[in-house]
């Protein structure tokens, strides 16, 4: 079981707050799978319009990110990426329970699945990259089914009961968690055991360090965690994403991250961020409504950024 934080006292929210997720989600399963993936789309469209939550936000950056696109076409990107991110939620949530069987047979595409055979038969474990893209939680289930050893570093929620219940659900389809805040210290102790530790790269990570790395041509704080353990120990980096298929089933797909030495630590570390972070964004144009735009992307950013690269 993965080690957990320093013990925080729950309070009567989080305790209802808690009651009523359980609840829902034991409701969502009476559903099935495709029928509770699609309440949780049309519910996250609800919260677009006409509710308009965090609306202003994901339609500036989607804009910024696409400025050929037209203000209709904004609007109907941004709506589409409630429904994923939706849909996203909601699966996550009912994961647990559900057979390594049936999630493997929700996979219709697995690509580069060769790079992780070739990694862990180093024996030195691998640094993957990947960020709020299609269903990410999904994704470490998917790798974990497969036999392969993972350790997730994730962010500590909140609501302390809730977080206790997700890191339990992870462990019970075969996943570690490491709070970001811990990473300095067991990520290492994951990469010599030969398990995949999974970073996503597009927040802010407490404990470890960032740089300012371009992101659809704006400055755009990355964590550098990946790159540093990389070079630190001579492991492997893959870029992974799980992406949702038109007929609702999933595509793996994978490919190596370049890593390069060139004498000069500081240079390599942030030219594997910059890599990495390139990847992600050529991942995005390909699927930009399963993107996470509900998050401020570039809300922090170096002092010196030009007015027109700030954040939209």
């Amino acid at each position: 079981m993965a080690e957990s934080s320093p013990a925080r006292r729950p309070t009567l929210a989080h305790r209802l707050e808690y009651a009523a997720t359980r609840g829902a989600v034991a409701a969502l399963r009476l559903l099935g799978w495709r029928g509770a993936s699609w309440v949780g789309g049309r519910l996250a469209r609800f919260a677009y319009r006409p509710l308009g939550i965090r609306r202003g936000v994901v339609e500036r950056q989607i804009a910024a990110a696409f400025p050929d696109l037209s203000p209709a076409d904004v609007q109907r990107l941004a709506e589409r990426s409630y429904d994923n991110l939706g849909r996203t939620s909601i699966e996550a949530a009912i994961l647990p329970g559900t057979s390594r069987e049936d999630l493997l047979a929700r996979v219709e595409r697995v690509s580069g699945w060769e790079h992780v055979e070739a990694a862990l038969a180093k024996g030195q474990g691998i640094i993957c990259v990947t960020g709020h893209l299609g269903n990410w939680e999904l994704g470490g289930a998917f790798v974990a089914a497969r036999g392969v050893p993972i350790d997730a570093v994730a962010r500590g929620m909140a609501n302390p009961i809730f977080e206790a219940y997700v890191t339990r659900t992870r462990h019970d389809i075969g996943m570690q968690v490491i709070h970001d805040k811990d990473a300095v210290r067991r990520t290492p102790r994951a990469l010599r055991d030969n398990h995949l530790v999974a970073f996503l790269s597009d927040h802010d990570a407490l404990g470890l360090a960032s740089t300012f790395v371009p992101f659809f041509g704006r400055p755009a704080k990355t964590p550098r965690g990946p790159a540093v353990f990389a070079l630190r120990f001579d492991t492997p980096v893959l870029f992974m994403v799980f992406v949702r298929l038109p007929n609702g089933r999933y595509a793996f797909e994978c490919e190596p991250v370049v890593v390069e030495r060139t004498g000069d630590r500081e240079h390599d570390i942030d030219a594997i961020v910059r890599r990495y972070t390139a990847m992600l964004e050529a991942k995005v144009r390909e699927y930009p409504d399963q993107y996470f735009w509900q998050h401020r992307r570039w809300r922090r950013q170096p002092p010196d950024t030009p007015p027109h690269l700030r954040e939209p």
